[in-house]
């Protein structure tokens, strides 16, 4: 098996920008698209000649919202990425957007698992994130995905505004409910991003105690059917978690085209420039796209990695978290590893700030 290695593409356009959303997107720039694809294809074309870019094990297609670039383009940009024998390969999708034409554009582009952006089931949590979309979309969503042949994956959001116990409990079950069930489910806290219409409306604004009691009632309902958690914010049926974000929990390599787009390689890691106009200019005239790095030195990189690893269910090293009565209730302990507990999950931050580097530095 090659070692893993992923690539990332970011596909900046929108049809309409969410309360909550800080992505690099646009809802304005659809005219860009051939352009845009072009130049992906031209910064794919350049790493490639340059040996940097290894056969993918997995691939992810995100933004703004990928359902919105044509099939075809689409197919045309990943047909460029070399590809390691059964790679995953995922692709976002709004629920309203999908088709059988452009299902059958993914399949012949070799994508193997749809994520959809669902965030709620209940269209008065919906219309409170700002989000516009008919939960009725989702059913008939997922249904042409599972007969194109892909696995599905389900995003959800909760804490908007407006969202009682009920309403989150409804979202759950009426994914459960799904045909085929999605094998992946992500469930997120609405968290505020400066800038944002939501960062400007503070009626609107999460309490993270009723955000704690709802991330308690998806583990039990989701644990009840038959998903474990992998992730704070990731579940999935048992073999069935997505590759590509393991990747980044375990600091692996990766690539990112596209405006906006992050890269990572042993501690380097660098990003794109974010406005697409910009990018496919710096691409077509031959100039690197490349907007900013950082190099991590090895004491930093090693943190970082028991900080993305104390996430997982994996958890880490025993050692690496004290023995000290206020992180008791938070982790458990068993066979040389430390892994957060319900309410640890809650309270991650907290505890990654107390992890140490017994190895590295000084205890």
């Amino acid at each position: 098996m090659p070692a893993p290695f992923g690539v990332y593409l970011h596909v900046p356009f929108c049809a309409a920008r969410c309360d909550y959303c800080a992505f690099a997107t646009w809802t304005n720039r659809d005219h860009l698209m051939d352009r845009y694809a072009a130049a992906c294809v031209a910064e794919i074309a350049g790493a490639r000649s340059d040996q940097a870019l290894p056969p993918a094990t997995s691939v992810f297609v995100g933004g703004g919202t990928p359902s919105r670039l044509p099939g075809g383009l689409l197919k045309e940009v990943l047909d460029h990425v070399p590809r390691a024998p059964g790679a995953e390969v995922t692709a976002e999708c709004n629920p309203e957007g999908a088709t059988e034409e452009l299902f059958g554009w993914w399949r012949a582009a070799g994508v193997t698992r749809v994520s959809f952006g669902v965030q709620s089931m209940v269209p008065h949590v919906l219309a409170g994130l700002g989000r516009r979309q008919d939960p009725r979309s989702v059913g008939r969503a997922v249904s042409l995905a599972g007969s194109a042949g892909f696995a599905c994956s389900v995003d959800l959001i909760f804490g908007g505004a407006g969202e009682s116990d009920g309403d989150w409990r409804t979202t759950l079950e009426a994914v459960l409910a799904l045909e085929p069930r999605p094998a992946h489910v992500s469930a997120y806290a609405l968290t505020v991003e400066p800038g944002t219409p939501l960062a400007a409306d503070p009626c609107r604004h999460p309490d993270e105690d009723t955000q704690a009691r709802r991330y308690r009632t998806a583990e039990r309902v989701l644990r009840g059917a038959g998903y474990r958690w992998y992730e704070v914010s990731n579940w999935a049926v048992p073999g069935q978690e997505c590759r590509h974000n393991q990747l980044y929990w375990r600091q692996g390599d990766y690539r990112g085209f596209g405006c906006a787009a992050h890269s990572h390689h042993r501690g380097r890691r660098w990003w794109n420039i974010r406005a697409p106009e910009r990018y496919i200019a710096a691409v077509t005239a031959g100039r690197s796209p490349v907007a900013g790095e950082e190099v991590l030195d090895d004491a930093r990189r090693a943190f970082e990695r028991l900080v993305l690893a104390l996430r997982t269910a994996q958890g880490v090293p025993a050692h690496a978290v004290p023995d000290d009565p206020d992180l008791r209730g938070l982790v458990s302990r068993r066979s040389g590893r430390a892994v957060l507990t319900v309410r640890g999950r809650l309270l991650a931050d907290a505890v990654a700030r107390r992890l140490r580097l017994t190895t590295i530095l000084p205890a």
